[in-house]
């Protein structure tokens, strides 16, 4: 279930004002930041079993920020930032995990890094047709004692 329809709005917002703090976009290097659009959508897709903890990180946030934390100005926001990463605990860690794995799985990242956009195949990422030697050791390796289906 996407966690888009379990995050409220306010909560969002946060997410994305913290996103942007954790990895801020890069001109120099042509990258978006983590509170780029297709990102926040990647993560609130794909938070899953993250969702409590992260939820419980935003609203300790905001209890800090004593109010949404993406109203506040830099330097406040800095400021509640800096206490949440020393009383946020696994919630806090949670939540720069999510940010961090969506935002290094984006392509236009993986493409800033010179990492390939396509699973790594032996011989320049090409399976020459109709070459089954990849299966040789699994062959050698004889039966199995499991009945077939």
């Amino acid at each position: 279930m996407s966690a888009d329809n379990q995050l409220t709005r306010r909560q969002r917002d946060d997410l994305r004002a913290v996103a942007a703090m954790i990895i801020p976009a890069s001109d120099e290097y042509k990258v978006p930041g983590a509170d780029d659009p297709a990102i926040q959508a990647d993560m609130l897709a794909t938070l899953g079993r993250d969702t409590k903890l992260v939820a419980a990180a935003l609203d300790h946030l905001a209890r800090l920020a004593g109010g949404p934390l993406a109203e506040l100005d830099a330097a406040r926001r800095d400021a509640v930032v800096h206490e949440f990463r020393k009383s946020g605990g696994a919630a806090a860690a949670t939540l720069v995990r999510v940010v961090l794995q969506c935002y290094y799985r984006d392509d236009r990242v993986l493409g800033s890094l010179g990492l390939e956009l396509r699973a790594p195949f032996p011989e320049g990422h090409v399976l020459p047709e109709g070459d089954w030697s990849l299966l040789d050791p699994v062959k050698a390796r004889g039966g199995s004692l499991r009945r077939p289906p």
